[in-house]
Order: structure tokens, then sequence, then C-alpha cells
């Protein structure tokens, strides 16, 4: 055996030790979220109606949250740094937001007609992003990817989806190794993530059939992985040629400045999905884009495409989500958002050093890595340890940090220096600890 095999030897027998530590340390600590888990398995299946939530051997049951800080069933305190996978960008209990849903509720819920706030919103949201003249609100970022392809085979007549490896689009819109079998039947053409000269063949081989072209400027589930600018503008100038539509999901990367990644970029596509934050941390999804396409929605038109929601204009979302882009994400907001989240990122992937560590992302979102050698696409990303991975939430839960099973973190706008500076430390105590050699 050669010293540097033997050298991972070790080390992979001293994290599979330490994996065990840490689980056996989390089962003994949260006796009420297990208890909470075993009584849940009895009307969900596993306990869950939220895949992405759940991890063995049980999850987290929360029952509090304020400010940027969770409670659990046992009583551990938690900095929440998951900001629940970025619909919590206001935190737990914002002032504005609760006295907008409070009055909201003074007017009554469940109107079933036009209210005073949507045109409102919706003009807020059209000013902010520069692929949106026309805005049709939805419930979630699901919805709201699934009506933009809808919206984009129907006005093309095409029905050819080019999508990405590793994407993620919604419940039903997952493109991760080979997919899921509940994935909507549409005609999938998957094309590889940040390859420009792959996907450029792609498009012209399947130009007369392609309808649309829906990708993230940053893979979220797919470990925040960045699309290099280069790559979305050839994606750009090809659905120009094609006569295909180009979607922006900025379901998550709405929040990297007041009119998301294609205003920092100067990209503008055909439509846009939005999500998660937007409806001040109610349901919520919109899409939009272009006049002459989200025109077709107009009911006095004869032609005109029915698009229904019971919930579409919910008063409690319509309310929170004006009052949070009006009054709290503003645009210099935004962008001292998106700087502390550089800061961040930067000072983590310092702390690691040269050990097979690293953080990606853009902004306010990032996710830890335990591998070494550059990240382009989920194929890269799919090489991390994924036992380093484990024992690093374990830990980090350990020193009071609550972040994505996966390593993904979203910093809400409660998250000051304070916290910050502590994570940094819990985190560079994870390398002192679990990756220095000897």
């Amino acid at each position: 055996m050669s010293q540097s095999t033997a050298t991972r030897h070790r080390a992979n027998s001293t994290t599979a030790a330490s994996l065990a530590e840490a689980r056996d340390q989390f089962v003994a600590a949260n006796p009420q979220s297990l208890a909470a888990h075993i009584e849940a398995t009895a009307a969900m299946p596993g306990g869950n109606t939220r895949s992405v939530l759940f991890h063995p051997p049980f999850p987290l049951t929360m029952t509090r949250g304020d400010a940027c800080h969770l409670w659990d069933a046992d009583g551990h305190r938690y900095t929440d740094l998951l900001g629940e996978y970025t619909a919590g960008l206001y935190g737990h209990s914002n002032p504005i937001i609760r006295a907008a849903i409070d009055q909201a509720l003074d007017g009554g819920w469940n109107l079933g007609g036009h209210g005073r706030i949507e045109a409102k919103f919706a003009r807020t949201v059209c000013n902010r992003f520069p692929g949106i003249d026309l805005v049709r609100f939805a419930n979630s970022g699901t919805e709201a990817n699934l009506l933009a392809i809808a919206t984009a085979t129907a006005v093309t007549g095409r029905s050819r989806v080019m999508v990405f490896e590793g994407g993620y689009h919604g419940g039903v819109l997952y493109f991760a190794g080979a997919g899921i079998p509940i994935n909507a039947p549409y005609d999938w053409l998957l094309a590889p993530y940040n390859d420009t000269e792959a996907t450029l063949a792609l498009i012209d081989a399947h130009a007369v059939d392609l309808a649309a072209i829906i990708v993230e400027p940053m893979q979220g589930s797919g470990g925040c992985i960045p699309a290099r600018p280069d790559f979305l503008q050839s994606l750009r100038d090809a659905a120009t040629k094609a006569g295909a539509i180009l979607i922006f999901d900025e379901v998550m990367t709405s929040r990297m400045s007041e009119g998301g990644m294609q205003k920092r970029l100067g990209i503008t596509p055909d439509m846009t999905t939005l999500g998660k934050y937007i409806g001040g941390g109610m349901s919520f999804g919109a899409f939009g884009g272009r006049a002459d396409i989200m025109e077709r929605y107009d009911p006095r038109r004869p032609d005109a495409i029915p698009h229904a929601g019971t919930f579409n204009n919910n008063v409690l979302t319509m309310a929170a989500g004006h009052a949070g882009l009006t009054r709290i994400f503003t645009p210099d907001a935004a962008e001292a958002l998106f700087a502390r989240g550089e800061a961040l990122r930067a000072r983590l992937n310092a702390l690691a050093g040269d050990t097979a560590m690293q953080w990606t992302g853009i902004g306010s979102m990032m996710c830890v890595h335990f591998m070494a050698g550059p990240i382009a696409c989920a194929a890269d990303a799919a090489h991390a340890d994924p036992d380093l991975r484990e024992l690093f939430y374990l830990d980090m839960l350990n020193a009071g940090f609550y972040l994505a099973r996966r390593g993904m973190i979203a910093l809400s706008l409660e998250i000051g220096n304070a916290e910050t500076e502590a994570f940094c430390t819990a985190a560079a105590e994870f390398v002192a600890t679990r990756l220095s050699p000897g």
C-alpha cells in the first residue's frame, strides 16, 4: 500500500468513527424530535411531507422561530443559516411583515375578488426585473416554472424544452442524476450545465422543435453552482436565433440584486420565474416576461389562455410581498446582503485553506463541498465526500448552527456580524479537528 493510499485509508477510518459518534450524540440529544418523528410516521410516509427536510436517523422538529434563531422540540437554540432555502429572507418575525399581515387579516380573507394591493405588488415586481413587462402570480416556484414552460410551448407551438443536468425547477421538475418518476412529462432536452460548446450544438440540432430553454443562473439545489456569464449570454443569443423562449428561473437568485441575477449580469431573458421570499415569507410564485408573451393571458382577448388558481392573489401574500419589496428589501438592502455573503464565502474558503473543503455560490447563497478541484456542474460536485458533509452538518448543529443537510446556506437579512463571526469560528474548529492531517 502506497503512503498516499494509507493516508487516505486512515483519514476515511477517522471520518467514519467521528461520524458514528456524531450520529449517536445527535440521537441522545434529541429525544423529543425522535418522538415527534415516530408520531408523524402514523399519518405521513416516513413522517414526512417535504423530502428535502428528512435525514437519517430522523429530522429535527422545529417549534419556534424569532429573528434569525430557531428552537427545536428539545429546546436547543440555533442560528438559522438555512433561511428556509432562500424563502426566509426576512427572518422569522419581521415587524413590518407582521403588521402587513395583521392589517390584511383585519379586512378578512378569501374574498374571491380583485384586491387593491395585488396591482401595486405586480407593478413593484415589474419595475424591479428587466425581463418582466407583465406578471401573473401563482402559489409556488414549482407552479411558476410549470406555467412558464406551458406558456412557451403554447406561444411557440413547439414541444421540446431544454433543461440542464443537475437542475431543479420544482417538485416535478428535477433533473439531478436520472431525474425522478413523477417529473412533468414534457419533451425534455437535457444539456450539460456550463458547457457552452455542447449546449449550442444541441440547440442547433433541435432548433426547429425547441420551445424554451429554462436555466438557473445558479443551480441552487445542485450545490450553489453559478452559471458562467458567457454561458448565459450564449443561451440568450442562441435562443433568439432559434426563436425559442429563454426562461431564467430566478426563484432563488432573485435576491442577488434588486432585479436578480439578470440585472446584475445585464442579460435579459424572455421570461422570468420567481418564488420564495418575494411573497414576504408566504406561499408564492410568479411568472412574467415580455409583453407580447404575457398578453396572451389577457382575458379580454378572444384567444386568451386561461390561468386559474384560487390563492394566486390571496390577501396575505399580496400584503406581505408588497411590504417586503417596498419597505425592507430595498435596492440598498439587496446590495448590502450580496456583499455580506460574498465576504463570508471568501472568508470560509480562506479558513479551509488547502484542505479538501470549498464553498461555492454567489452573494448570500453558498454551499460547502468536501473535495478539491474546480466545480462547474453537478457532475463535478458528485465527487465530494458525503461522510464529511454529514459530519459537518452534525457538528454545526452541535455548535448551534442550522443549515441544509446538503451544506447549503442562505443568509437572511437578520444575520449580522456576530452570527457570521461565530459561524466562522465553528467552521475553523471543524477544519482544525476534522480535516487537518495527523
